[in-house]
């Protein structure tokens, strides 16, 4: 006859059975963490993302899940912000109109209460050539607007484990609203919803459904105040869906001749520049040049008067009213300068296709 098993034996069986199970999970899930390729990634990210919401002040990073600390890695103060209005020129009616349409409904709510239209849009695009502002523009509304501003890296949404990447893009909007107003800024918004095709793989499919699902959320509050502000050089790329829930779009072209006036201003408000610089000139000659174009213009230019002195080591000799002189370690920017440094950048283009485009901005 075999021996019976007693009821305290049976208990302890089951304890070290459960003991033996726990340290298993545990032991497979740190081994799986190990073997994580992005394991210091995460951890980095986790660290950058505690500093931010302290200087929130108004977050706990123990109330988000280990998704929305990820994301809030990209997260940016408003006070953090460098980019304002004023760094931004040629650019007037954009502005003014975002006052009016988005930064205005956020920060003054009691006055759009009764009124469902005059909410501050959902979805905001910004589109036209590289090197014109979008970004800049999209860093400034934030900074006006005193609205949290997530700086969105699609490349972390696709995560290699199945059930991941959805779980990030839960994470975007989840954390979004806890830390409302927010703005989540994603750039070249072309290369991750894209126009949808049988050819996606079905993960990516997924996330593109989960991620207009979850923006949808976000029209059905009233009181929520999350905007998604996109930025691409190809709207024609987009998928349909996504337009329609960006309904205010903000072409941002090449700047005309007054806007290159302006920006050579800003850009050269502050710089030490000899009395033969025009401005006028300069804008006259570079038509189809970009902002971006136009600084890194001034840049080189600024460079030349640097190697000029690194060959003599000599600066330029000034005299103030009172008969005082001066010396400075650099010379003034000379038009000269400029108009090496615009020639420098037509022969660059030209080089890098047909002589047609030598005046078609590069990215």
């Amino acid at each position: 006859m075999g021996e019976t098993i007693t009821r305290g034996e049976l208990v302890g069986l089951f304890v070290k059975i459960s003991l033996i199970s726990v340290a298993s999970y545990f032991s497979m899930r740190w081994m799986l963490n190990q073997i994580d390729p992005t394991r210091k990634q995460k951890k980095s990210a986790k660290s950058k993302a505690q500093q931010q919401l302290k200087k929130l002040g108004i977050l706990n990073p123990s109330t988000l899940s280990e998704y929305e600390i990820v994301i809030a890695s990209h997260l940016v103060i408003p006070s953090e912000i460098q980019i304002s209005w004023e760094d931004i020129a040629g650019l007037e009616d954009v502005i003014q109109e975002l006052k009016e349409t988005v930064i205005l409904p956020i920060q003054r709510k009691d006055l759009f209460t009764s009124s469902q239209l005059t909410r501050a849009p959902k979805g905001i695009l910004l589109h036209g050539p590289p090197g014109c502002g979008k970004t800049l523009i999209a860093k400034a509304t934030a900074r006006e607007a005193g609205t949290r501003f997530i700086n969105l890296d699609v490349s972390m949404l696709t995560d290699k484990w199945y059930g991941e990447s959805q779980k990030l893009a839960g994470a975007v909007f989840s954390l979004a609203i806890k830390l409302q107003p927010c703005i989540i800024f994603i750039d070249e918004i072309d290369s991750f919803l894209r126009a949808r095709s049988s050819h996606d793989h079905e993960a990516t499919a997924m996330m593109k459904a989960q991620f207009m699902a979850l923006w949808d959320g976000l029209t059905s509050d009233p009181d929520c105040t999350v905007i998604i502000m996109g930025a691409t050089n190809r709207p024609q790329d987009l998928d349909k869906a996504i337009l329609r829930r960006m309904p205010a779009t903000f072409h941002i072209g090449l700047p005309k001749l007054n806007q290159r006036v302006a920006i050579f201003s800003l850009i050269m408000e502050g710089e030490p520049t000899a009395s033969d610089v025009d401005i006028q000139k300069l804008a006259r000659m570079t038509d189809g040049f970009s902002g971006s174009d136009i600084r890194e213009l001034c840049r080189n230019a600024s460079v030349y008067r640097v190697r000029d002195y690194m060959r003599t080591g000599t600066g330029s000799r000034t005299i103030d009213g009172d008969g005082e002189e001066f010396h400075d370690a650099l010379r003034p920017i000379t038009m000269e300068d400029l108009t090496l440094s615009l020639e420098k950048m037509k022969k660059s283009r030209a080089h890098c296709g047909p002589p047609s485009l030598v005046n078609i901005p590069l990215d």
